[in-house]
């Protein structure tokens, strides 16, 4: 039996005078039982005639006795032995008695019950009519199982055309004077929505089709189902001259029409204004929505670790200048290759701590890097599988090595760039000397703590950073004598520091700088990145 009470009578007959379906009846019934979804249609659309029905045969019983009572001398014992002329039976709701008591419309309603059967729900538009049965469920595993994802459990997501919302709106307001009349309290917000009752019914359905896989509420791997009707997407266009300022187009969507803003839109509009430019109730539709392919998206993870690079030819990401490629290769995508195709992922993100240029190496225990990979088809890899993933990039070139890699969380990524100024970086740089130079001459260098620079953005990185005065600071500087002209300078600084512009001065731009302090100007010849102090991602030992 359906969870009905005495007062969803009347929204009942009105929605079925509507064209609404089974489903849509009790969801505007607020019926949150979910087995009640999930019955056959037809046998919920049965049972919501006979309640309405039974009623009403029940008072035409009661004023029949009545009037035979006060009309008829008969014994009651040979009342009693008379054979009825009406047994009470389900046929009941099909008696004229029955619909002399309900308005024209209403009775019209309960007496076609076949054709209550086969028409496409004025508020659904058939989802939950014959597009939630068997035939969906199997359309769906079908599609999960030809993408080959590796899961546990599954979430359903249900998009569903913005004209539904306006539909609703129009049967809500249907009801509402009904209830009102009737001194019946229901907020529509207590309505169930269409994608809940279409998830309760279709749930179970799908599990089944994929042998027992737990359909849940939250899950790193959605399912989506889209559903669009056409012929209806004008429902929607009146809104857009009663509240234009809920509709503002956007680069990404294809219409104004959204989801969001239609049921914004609906929220402000008045009922009489609503009222003005839409039927109530709806329109009878001619065909049903159109199931869309199915949609699989798995939620990205998170694979880190370090790398260095030994090349002075190898950009970090792919050198692209005026749609021309510079470098053949680079680190991003050397580490990539053999990842994406462990995590069968659909693509990346790239993110490091920071970044050397094309021409500098990255040295000792490498820098911090993490991988967004987006959508996998493979989700979990055991330390084993790691460990030989990392073995692939490091024997698939020589200009790269990775250490430590392994599978983060999203919330340990932020690890990488916290501190992003305070971090510092070590490095050890070739330096060129104009004038001769002796030991003595580059000794005090060592003595050097904490001196503050006064960088502007240096011109080698002005088209694509703003132009600013940024102060850092190096902590310590070392030395070690080549020649009379060449000399290796150490060199921890903030992060952040711009190396060959406190080495060259960069036409006066970063203040002080090695020229100035020397005296003569000097050049970088080559520059490494020795270390990248930040503790992050966890070493693994090898």
């Amino acid at each position: 039996m359906l969870p009905l009470k005495e007062k969803d009578k009347p929204i009942i007959q009105k929605l079925l005078s509507a064209g609404c379906c089974a489903r849509c009846i009790l969801r505007f019934c607020c019926v949150s039982v979910q087995a009640a979804y999930r019955q056959p249609h037809q046998d919920t659309l049965k049972e919501l005639q006979a309640f309405i029905s039974n009623t009403e045969d029940t008072k035409s019983q009661d004023s029949t006795a009545a009037e035979s009572a006060e009309g008829n001398n008969k014994s009651h014992d040979a009342a009693a032995s008379e054979p009825s002329d009406d047994p009470p039976s389900k046929k009941a709701k099909l008696e004229p008695r029955v619909t002399e008591a309900l308005s024209e419309e209403d009775a019209a309603a309960v007496l076609k019950l076949k054709d209550e059967e086969s028409r496409v729900c004025v508020v659904c538009l058939g989802i939950l009519q014959e597009l939630c049965g068997t035939t969906q469920a199997v359309k769906i595993a079908e599609a999960v199982k030809a993408e080959k994802y590796e899961f546990d459990t599954l979430v359903l997501s249900v998009s569903l055309p913005a004209q539904l919302c306006v539909r609703e709106h129009s049967c809500w307001l249907h009801v509402k004077k009904e209830l009102r009349e009737k001194s019946l309290a229901v907020d529509k917000d207590d309505v169930i929505q269409v994608k809940e009752a279409f998830k309760w019914i279709m749930q179970g359905q799908v599990a089944k089709e994929l042998g027992g896989v737990a359909v849940v509420t939250r899950s790193s791997f959605e399912v989506g189902v889209e559903f669009t009707h056409p012929d209806t997407d004008a429902d929607c266009h009146f809104l857009a001259t009663t509240c234009s300022d809920c509709f503002k187009p956007t680069k990404n969507k294809q219409s104004v029409f959204t989801r969001m803003a239609v049921v914004k839109a609906l929220e402000k509009i008045s009922d009489t204004k609503f009222l003005k430019h839409y039927p109530c109730p709806p329109a009878h539709p001619t065909s049903s929505c159109i199931s869309q392919d199915i949609q699989c998206l798995h939620v990205s993870v998170f694979v880190a670790g370090r790398y260095n690079k030994f090349c002075r030819s190898l950009p970090q990401t792919p050198w692209v200048i005026d749609g021309e490629r510079r470098m053949e290769s680079s680190v991003e995508e050397l580490i990539a290759a053999a990842i994406l195709s462990s995590f069968r992922a659909s693509g990346f993100n790239f993110s490091s701590s920071g970044r050397e240029d094309v021409d500098v190496r990255t040295l000792g225990n490498g820098r911090p890097f993490a991988m967004e990979l987006l959508n996998p088809h493979r989700s979990r890899l055991n330390k084993v599988e790691m460990k030989q993933l990392q073995e692939t990039i490091n024997k698939s070139s020589d200009k790269i090595r990775v250490r430590d890699l392994q599978i983060v969380t999203r919330e340990a990524m932020g690890r990488m760039k916290e501190g992003e100024e305070e971090k510092t970086k070590s490095y050890t740089a070739l330096i060129w000397t104009q004038k001769p130079i002796q030991r003595e001459d580059i000794s005090f260098i060592d003595d050097i703590k904490d001196l503050t620079l006064d960088q502007k953005t240096p011109l080698r990185v002005l088209h694509r950073r703003a132009l600013a005065v940024r102060q850092r600071v190096i902590h310590s500087m070392n030395t070690r004598f080549l020649d009379s002209h060449h000399f290796y300078l150490g060199l921890k600084t903030q992060a952040g520091t711009y190396i060959k512009e406190f080495v060259h001065g960069d036409f006066g731009r970063t203040k002080p700088n090695l020229c100035q302090l020397l005296n003569t100007d000097t050049d970088i010849l080559e520059l490494d990145v020795e270390s990248v102090d930040v503790d992050w991602p966890p070493s693994i030992p090898e």
